[in-house]
């Protein structure tokens, strides 16, 4: 949480200004505390939140509700931006259409080898390396905003928002941020049944939005060359796959970490 803070409170701030909801969503640690902490001396004005309920919905509608600015934000506290970022989407938002933005997402090497392995596969697919995903960090304009009214009680907020706007109303920036993968096998095929359970939710409850879902294909020869070049990351990162979408998690909203 505070090498996000850090991350942020050293990146240079757009002209607009820039104004921090910190939302601690059923804590029982330090956290708040931590944050409020920062918050005294941050280099820009920032509230702190203190939820006794955890969900992440609900944590994105009380940051909303208590945000005055006009373009938004949206960062998980493990994410680190680099100090372009809050400028470059500024520049991109700043315009009269409605417009949804990225960075440009950096998986760094985890102390996991079987994390490793995995990533070392999914930075090559299409939609991680050429997409605009939005993991751990998107933002929109206010006409954007405006294209749903609370985040519903869904799993897969950043899908939700996503696919909201098609592909020509989505940027991706060149600044980058750092968005780590959780640790391990097991914590790994968790994180991915949740995301195939949260597709599944909006698939259900959304379908009209699947018509702005443009998610790049994998070109079999790309496909076949990094299979041949990495077998075993390829091994890894396809049965997660195969294990998330065999077993589903019916546990409702959870920590990834």
């Amino acid at each position: 949480m505070l090498p996000c803070l850090n991350a942020l409170a050293a990146a240079v701030q757009p002209e607009c200004g820039v104004e921090v909801l910190f939302v601690a969503n059923g804590c029982t640690d330090s956290t708040a505390d931590l944050a409020r902490q920062f918050a005294a001396t941050a280099p820009f004005a920032m509230t702190v939140l203190d939820l006794p309920q955890g969900g992440k919905p609900a944590a994105l509608n009380a940051g909303d509700g208590a945000a005055t600015g006009i373009m938004r934000v949206y960062l998980d506290a493990d994410v680190e931006i680099t100090p372009m970022m809050l400028t470059e989407l500024v520049t991109v938002l700043d315009q009269d259409s409605a417009a949804y933005a990225s960075g440009t997402m950096v998986i760094p090497d985890s102390p996991s080898a079987i994390t490793r392995a995995f990533a070392r596969f999914y930075r090559t697919v299409p939609f991680i390396r050429d997409g605009v995903p939005g993991c751990g960090l998107f933002a929109v304009n206010a006409k954007g905003r405006a294209r749903w009214e609370q985040f519903p009680d869904i799993i897969a907020d950043d899908t939700f928002v996503r696919l909201q706007f098609n592909a020509a109303e989505r940027h991706k920036v060149a600044a980058g941020y750092v968005w780590p993968l959780v640790a391990g096998l097991r914590n790994l095929i968790k994180v991915r049944r949740r995301q195939d359970e949260g597709v599944r939710e909006i698939n259900a409850l959304y379908p009209a939005l699947l018509a702005n879902d443009d998610k790049l294909p994998y070109a079999k020869p790309d496909l076949f060359r990094n299979i041949v070049r990495m077998p075993l990351s390829f091994a890894v990162y396809s049965g997660v796959r195969l294990i998330g979408r065999l077993a589903r998690n019916n546990t409702g909203w959870s920590r990834g970490r």
